[in-house]
């Protein structure tokens, strides 16, 4: 099969988005999280508002980027039907992954931002479900990686 750039700029594309996916979710619950421990309750809780804000802004571009660009590569690897099993794993863990963003962006996180006071308790399901959505998130890496043909 002869090289393309625009079939490597759309696997880019998608392990971009994946990264970014992926990548801030283990930022902000391995690393923002435990370091806004330092602060007083309002400034966590102000800090912690706006960097999901932010974060779940960019998600909304990059999780359909991502599942796109996936299917795009699906097809012009021979479509669905000739997919191993791995690639459809992959694709099941985002779909996953992207209805539990979606369940989480329209419910705790928007109960938190609706909230005149926050508790720290409505944080602790958001970081839960996250680490669910990171978990699944290796899983689908973990997935990419035994589809691939080392000799």
């Amino acid at each position: 099969m002869p090289h393309s750039l625009l079939w490597s700029l759309v696997l880019a594309v998608h392990i971009i988005s994946i990264a970014l996916w992926i990548g801030g979710i283990f930022y902000a619950v391995a690393i923002l999280r435990p370091s806004l421990g330092l602060l007083d309750a309002t400034q966590r809780t102000s800090i912690m508002l706006q960097t999901m804000s932010r974060f779940f802004k960019g998600l909304t571009h990059a999780i359909p980027t991502a599942l796109i660009s996936g299917w795009l590569l699906i097809l012009h690897e021979g479509g669905f039907a000739n997919a191993p099993w791995t690639v459809n794993a992959m694709q099941a863990f985002g779909i996953i992954m992207a209805g539990l963003f979606v369940r989480l962006y329209f419910g705790p996180f928007q109960k938190v931002r609706r909230a005149i006071r926050p508790q720290a308790s409505a944080f602790d399901s958001i970081r839960t479900q996250m680490l669910i959505i990171m978990a699944l998130g290796f899983l689908a890496i973990l997935s990419a990686c035994l589809s691939h043909p080392f000799v």
